[in-house]
C-alpha cells in the first residue's frame, strides 16, 4: 500500500518505502508431511500451471534451502496448489517460499525464531520474509527492513472492503523498473498514510504506476472504473498487475471488460 522509490543502490537494486498488509481471504494452499519414499522430497502441484522446473519453483527452492541448513530435513513430501495469479503483484511466491520455511520449522521441531527464518527465506525474494509475520508491516530497503505500521492505517482500514481486480496481462519486476524514477515526496509514506483515508488518493502513491500504466493500458483502466464505482482509495498493488479498491461499503461494481481475477472480502 504505497510504494514510494526513493532511492537507487550502487548494487543496482532500489530503496523504497511500502507497506505490505495480508490479504488472508486469497491464498495458495501448502501441505508438508513426511514421506516413506527414500527420496529427499516429493513435489505435487496444481492449480494454476507453475511455467518452470520443480527446481526453479520457489516452494522447492525454499524446502532445499532448509535441507542445506538442517541435515535432519529430509524426506517430506510437498503438496502445492497455486491458487494466487502470476505477475499480480500480490507477493504469492514470496508467501509459499515463507510458509514453507515455517512449515519445515514446525514438522521437524527446529525452534526456529521468527527473526531466524526470516533471514534463512530472505535471499529468496527481498519481500519473502514479510510473510514470516504476516501481519502489516511498514517496509523500507529493497523491503526486507521491517517496523510497525501506524496504528492509524489499521483503524482506518478495518470494517472497509477490499476489491482485487487482476487484468489479463502479466508485469515482471524488469518490466515494472523500466522508467521508473526516483523521487523524494513532499509528504513521506509513514506520515500520509496518518492522514485522513480520503486524501490517501493524493498522498499515497504507488510510483510504479507511472512506468506501468503505459506499458499496460488495462491496468490504468482498472484503477479508473474502481475510483469511478466508489473507491476510496484505489492503488496498483506492488509492480502490478493487481490494482485494488478500499469500499466504506460492499461494492456493486460491474467492469466494462473481462479480467482474470476478482477477488472481494472485508478487512
Amino acid at each position: 500500500m504505497g510504494l514510494n522509490i526513493v532511492g537507487k543502490r550502487a548494487d543496482g537494486y532500489h530503496d523504497l518505502e511500502t507497506v505490505f498488509v495480508p490479504v488472508r481471504a486469497l491464498h495458495d494452499r501448502l501441505e508438508l508431511s513426511l514421506s516413506e519414499e527414500s527420496v529427499p522430497y516429493c513435489f505435487e502441484q496444481e492449480g494454476i500451471a507453475v511455467d518452470c522446473a520443480n527446481e526453479d519453483n520457489l516452494v522447492v527452492r525454499a524446502y532445499l534451502r532448509m535441507c542445506e541448513l538442517f541435515p535432519q530435513v529430509k524426506n517430506v513430501h510437498i503438496r502445492f496448489c497455486k491458487q494466487i495469479p502470476f505477475g499480480a503483484g500480490l507477493g504469492g511466491g514470496s508467501s509459499d517460499a515463507a510458509h514453507v520455511v515455517k512449515g519445515v520449522n514446525a514438522l521437524f521441531g527446529l525452534g526456529l525464531t521468527a527473526s531466524e527464518m526470516e533471514q534463512i527465506v530472505s535471499p529468496l525474494g527481498a519481500d519473502c520474509a514479510f510473510f514470516v509475520q504476516n501481519k502489516p508491516l511498514f517496509a523500507e530497503g529493497i523491503g526486507d527492513i521491517f517496523s510497525a505500521v501506524p496504528d492509524t492505517l489499521v483503524e482506518q482500514l478495518e470494517g472497509k472492503w477490499l476489491l482485487l481486480v487482476k487484468p489479463e496481462c502479466a508485469v515482471s519486476t524488469r518490466a515494472a523498473y523500466k522508467g521508473v524514477v526516483v523521487r523524494h515526496p513532499d509528504v513521506p509514506l509513514r506520515k500520509a498514510l496518518q492522514l485522513p483515508i480520503e486524501q490517501w488518493q493524493t498522498y499515497v502513491i504507488n510510483d510504479f504506476e507511472q512506468s506501468v500504466f503505459p506499458q499496460f493500458p488495462a491496468i490504468a483502466s482498472a484503477k479508473e472504473q474502481l475510483l469511478a464505482a466508489g473507491a476510496v482509495y484505489a492503488a496498483m498493488s506492488g509492480s502490478g498487475a493487481t490494482v485494488f479498491g478500499i469500499f466504506r461499503e460492499r461494492p456493486e461494481w460491474k467492469p466494462e471488460e473481462t479480467f482474470y481475477h476478482l477477488e472481494q472480502m472485508k478487512f
